[in-house]
C-alpha cells in the first residue's frame, strides 16, 4: 500500500490511485474526503486541555516512522512492515538508551497514564499499534493494524464526527485534541483522551498521529496533581524538595516566610548556603543520610535564626524523607518543617524558671557553712559561676570588717576584696581585685553607684570603649576588653536594712547579656548571702573580743616554780567553733607547793568565757586555803550550781616537792598522763567523778610519787577528741608521741599541738606540762 497521501499524478487518473487490493476487496473503505460530512452539531465535545507531551516512540510498534517505502501501486494494498533504521547488532534498543551512562533517567508518567499511539495512513487505516494501545483498547496489533479506525474503534453513531474531524487535521495540519466515547474489543465503552497531530515525511506524505489514554485515568492524574498543589501552596507547615545535590527544587510560601525568603530566592541553593547558622549545617548533613540510606528522620528539632528574624532564635520540628518514583528512583529529599517557636521559648522560659529554683536551693545549701566571712563570700562567688556569670567579685566596705559599722565616711567608700571567681582561665580575672586587698572605686563605677543607692546596677550591653566604666582603672579596663566583656551587673549586699558590700558579676565567653531575670535572681542569692555575710562578720567581733576576754584571764605563768618546769599553752577554737571556756592555772602554795589545774567550761562565746573566769578566781581563792584537791572540786561544784546552767569539767593537782609526791583529783576531766623518767607514758587511773555543776557528788583524791625528771600533762578535750575518730584511738596517739623523747615541755607542748590538732579544729585547747625537777635546782 502506499507509504502516505501521494501527491496526484496527471498521467494517471484518480481512481487507480484509490483502488483497494484484492486482500481487502470485502472491506468498505470509506474515503474522508468522500463520504458525506456529520453535522458539527452531532461531533463529541472537545476537552480543552493542554496536549499530552509526545510519546516515546520506543513503545510504538513502529521504532521510527520517518521515511515511506516506495510500493507498486499495482501491488495488493498491506499493512505496513516494520520500518527501523539500519540495524546495529551492538546498539542497545532504543528503549534501553535512557539508562545509558550520562543520560538521565525516563519519568514515569507516561507508564502510569498508559499512554497509547496509533499511527493513520491518510485513508484512515491503522498502520501502527503501540503495546499500550494493545492494552487500552483490547486489540491485539494483528488485529488492529490494516483495519480503519473508525469502523474497528467507533460505534455508527460517532463515525461521521469523528472522520470530519480526521479530515480537517489531514487537510489543515493543525491538530486536534478531545474526547471520544471508543468501542474496545470486549463490547464496552469507554471515554479516552486522544491528542491528534498530522506528520510529513521527506516525500510530502502525511500521516495521522494519535495519541490516547484513558479519561478517567487522566482525571484522576490531573485531580492528584492540583490536590497535591494545593495542598503545598496552602499547607500552613513547611514543605520543600530538594535534588540529589541538597539543591532546593520547590518550596510552599509557609517555608519561604518562615525563611524570610522568596521561593524564587530558594530554588537551586542549598540550606547551608542560604543560612550559616551551625543549626542547619547540621539539618543539611541529616539530609545527606537520608538521602543516601533512605532512613527517615522525624522531628528533629532545628533552633536558630534566619532572615524572617534574625535577631531571636527560633525552632523548628523537621522531618526528612527521600523521594522516589514508582520504579524506586531516587528523586530527592522531602522535607517537612513546623515552626515550634512558642512551644521551644516556654520550654526555655520553663528551665530558665527550674535553673533558677536550682540555682537558688543550691545557694542556700551551699552559702553560709561556716561563720568565716571569706569563706562565706567565697561561698557565694562559686554558687555564681558558671550557672549565673562568668565572672564573680565580692567586695565588704572596710569600715564593716574593721568596726562592725557601715558608715564609709565622708570620702569614697573603702572596699576590701572578699573573693573572685572566674568560669575559666582568663586574662580578665587579672582585673578583679584579689581577695584581701584594699580598693577604691571611682564614682561611677557600678560597685560604687550599688552602695551609695542601695539598688543594683545592670548593663545590658558594654561596647569595647564603654569597658572602663566597669573597670578598677584603665589596666584592668584593658584586661576586661581583652577578655569580651560586654554585660554587668553590681548587686548591693543588704542585711538588716544596711548595705554591707557589693558582688559584681560580668559574662564575657557567655553571649546572652544579663537581663531582668538574672538580676533579679542575683538579687535573691545575694539577700541571702549577705545575711550569712554579717553574721560572720558579727560572729568574728565576738569571737576577738571573747578571745581578748579568755586571754585576759589565763595567768602569767611565773619561771620559777620550786621542784618544777613548766610549760602551757592555749589555742581558741577554729572555723565554725568560737571560743571557749578552756583554762589552766599553776598557783604557788606554801612550803614550796604549787597547785596545777586544768578545766573546760561547757559552752562558747563571751559567757563561757566569763563562766572560765569566775571558776578560775574561785580555784585560787580555795587554793590559798589549803584545801586538798578533793575538798577544792567539792566546792567548785557549789560555785557552779550557782551560776547560769553551766557545767565544767576539772583536774585539780598539788606537787610538794618536798613530799616528793602529788596529790590530784578530777571532775569528769580526761586521765591526765604521767611520763616516768624510766619508763612509758601512762594515764592516770583516777576516780573519774562527776563534772561541777551536777552536784549532790563527792571526788576522790589520789597520791602518787614523783621523782626528778617525771612529767605530768594536764589537757583539755580539744586536743584529743575529734569527729571521726574513736577516743581511745586518739588518747593511744597521745601517747605515742610522749613516748618520743623531748628536750624540754616547751618542745612537748609544740610538737603535740601540731600532731594532734587540726589547723581548724573545732575547740579549745588548754595544755599543762610540769617535769619535776631536784629540790632547788
Amino acid at each position: 500500500m502506499s507509504g502516505g497521501t501521494r501527491h496526484p499524478d496527471p498521467d494517471q487518473p484518480e481512481t487507480a490511485r484509490a483502488e483497494p487490493g484484492p486482500d481487502r476487496a470485502a472491506e468498505p473503505r470509506p474515503d474522508p474526503a468522500g463520504e458525506p460530512r456529520a453535522d458539527r452539531s452531532a461531533r463529541p465535545q472537545t476537552d480543552p486541555v493542554d496536549p499530552i507531551d509526545p510519546v516515546d516512540p520506543a513503545t510504538v510498534s513502529r521504532a521510527d516512522h520517518t521515511t515511506a517505502p516506495e510500493v507498486d501501486q499495482d501491488q495488493p494494498v498491506r499493512p505496513r512492515p516494520e520500518h527501523t533504521e539500519a540495524p546495529d547488532q551492538a546498539a542497545p534498543p532504543r528503549a534501553d538508551r535512557a539508562t545509558e551512562p550520562g543520560t538521565e533517567q525516563p519519568t514515569g508518567l507516561f507508564d502510569l497514564l498508559g499512554v497509547a499511539a496509533v499511527l493513520l495512513e491518510a485513508d484512515g487505516r491503522i498502520d501502527m499499534w503501540s503495546p499500550q494501545a494493545e492494552e487500552l483498547f483490547g486489540y491485539d496489533r494483528a488485529e488492529a493494524v490494516g483495519q480503519y479506525a473508525a469502523l474497528l474503534l467507533l460505534s455508527p453513531e460517532n463515525r461521521d464526527a469523528a472522520i470530519e474531524l480526521f479530515a480537517e487535521v489531514m487537510e489543515t495540519g493543525r491538530g486536534w485534541a478531545g474526547a471520544f466515547p471508543v468501542r474496545c474489543k470486549d463490547g464496552g465503552t469507554r471515554t479516552v483522551e486522544f491528542r491528534n497531530m498530522r506528520l510529513t515525511d521527506h516525500l510530502g506524505d502525511h500521516y495521522a498521529l494519535g495519541l490516547a489514554t484513558d479519561r478517567s485515568t487522566l482525571r484522576r492524574v490531573e485531580r492528584d496533581a492540583a490536590l497535591s498543589a494545593r495542598l503545598v501552596t496552602q499547607a500552613p507547615i513547611g514543605l520543600a524538595v530538594l535534588d540529589t545535590e541538597l539543591r532546593y527544587v520547590a518550596v510552599n510560601p509557609a517555608l519561604a516566610a518562615m525563611h524570610g525568603l522568596s521561593e524564587a530566592d530558594h530554588v537551586g541553593r542549598r540550606l547551608g548556603e542560604l543560612f550559616p547558622d551551625p543549626a542547619f549545617q547540621a539539618l543539611e548533613g541529616s539530609m545527606r543520610r537520608v538521602l543516601d540510606t533512605g532512613v527517615p528522620l522525624v522531628n528533629q528539632e532545628v533552633v536558630g535564626r534566619t532572615a524572617a528574624d534574625p535577631g531571636s532564635d527560633h525552632a523548628w520540628m523537621t522531618s526528612l524523607y527521600r523521594l522516589e518514583d514508582h520504579q524506586g528512583h531516587t528523586l530527592g529529599v522531602a522535607k517537612v518543617a513546623v515552626e515550634v517557636t512558642d512551644r521551644y521559648r516556654a520550654a526555655q522560659e520553663a528551665e530558665r524558671a527550674q535553673r533558677r529554683v536550682r540555682l537558688i536551693a543550691r545557694g542556700s545549701a551551699r552559702i553560709g557553712t561556716t561563720l568565716e566571712v571569706e569563706r562565706t563570700a567565697q561561698e557565694l562567688a562559686d554558687v555564681l559561676v558558671p550557672d549565673l556569670a562568668d565572672m564573680a567579685a565580692v567586695d565588704l566596705l572596710d569600715s564593716m570588717l574593721r568596726t562592725g559599722r557601715t558608715d564609709p565616711g565622708e570620702g569614697p567608700p573603702l572596699f576590701r576584696a572578699l573573693a573572685v571567681k572566674t568560669a575559666y582561665p582568663t586574662d580578665a580575672a587579672g582585673a578583679l581585685v584579689p581577695p584581701g586587698r584594699l580598693t577604691v572605686y571611682h564614682a561611677g563605677h557600678p560597685a560604687a553607684q550599688s552602695v551609695r543607692t542601695g539598688r543594683p546596677v545592670l548593663i545590658t550591653h558594654l561596647d569595647s570603649g564603654e569597658v572602663g566604666r566597669v573597670a578598677a582603672d584603665a589596666e584592668a579596663a584593658r584586661l576586661l576588653a581583652r577578655a569580651g566583656v560586654h554585660t554587668d551587673m553590681a548587686v548591693p549586699l543588704i542585711a538588716r536594712g544596711q548595705c554591707i558590700g557589693v558582688m559584681g558579676l560580668a559574662r564575657a565567653r557567655n553571649p546572652a547579656p544579663f537581663d531582668a531575670d538574672d538580676l533579679e535572681l542575683a538579687c535573691e542569692l545575694a539577700s541571702r548571702a549577705a545575711l550569712s555575710i554579717d553574721n560572720a562578720v558579727l560572729h568574728q567581733h565576738t569571737r576577738s573580743t571573747a578571745e581578748a576576754l579568755q586571754r585576759s584571764l589565763l595567768p602569767r605563768l611565773s619561771p620559777h616554780h620550786p621542784g618544777l618546769e613548766i610549760a602551757a599553752r592555749y589555742r581558741p577554737a577554729q572555723a565554725i567553733g568560737e571560743v571557749g571556756g578552756d583554762w589552766y592555772d599553776v598557783i604557788p602554795l606554801d612550803g614550796d607547793r604549787t597547785a596545777l589545774a586544768v578545766g573546760d567550761v561547757m559552752g562558747s562565746g563571751i559567757a563561757a568565757a566569763a563562766t572560765m573566769g569566775r571558776l578560775r578566781t574561785a580555784t585560787s581563792t580555795l587554793a590559798d586555803l589549803d584545801l586538798g584537791p578533793a575538798r577544792v572540786l567539792t566546792h567548785l561544784d557549789r560555785i557552779t550550781l550557782g551560776l547560769d546552767p553551766y557545767i565544767a569539767t576539772c583536774v585539780y593537782a598539788v606537787h610538794d616537792p618536798r613530799l616528793a609526791r602529788l596529790e590530784v583529783a578530777s571532775a569528769g576531766h580526761l586521765p591526765p598522763v604521767l611520763i616516768p623518767s624510766d619508763g612509758p607514758p601512762r594515764l592516770l587511773d583516777l576516780p573519774t567523778g562527776t563534772p561541777l555543776g551536777v552536784g549532790g557528788v563527792s571526788f576522790e583524791s589520789t597520791t602518787l610519787a614523783l621523782r626528778p625528771g617525771d612529767q605530768l600533762v594536764l589537757y583539755t578535750d580539744g586536743l584529743v577528741e575529734t569527729r571521726d575518730d574513736p577516743i581511745d584511738a586518739r588518747l593511744d596517739e597521745l601517747l605515742r608521741l610522749l613516748s618520743a623523747p623531748s628536750p624540754s615541755p616547751e618542745d612537748t607542748c609544740d610538737r603535740l599541738l601540731r600532731e594532734l590538732r587540726h589547723p581548724a579544729g573545732h575547740d579549745d585547747v588548754a595544755l599543762l606540762i610540769a617535769r619535776v625537777l631536784p629540790l632547788g635546782s
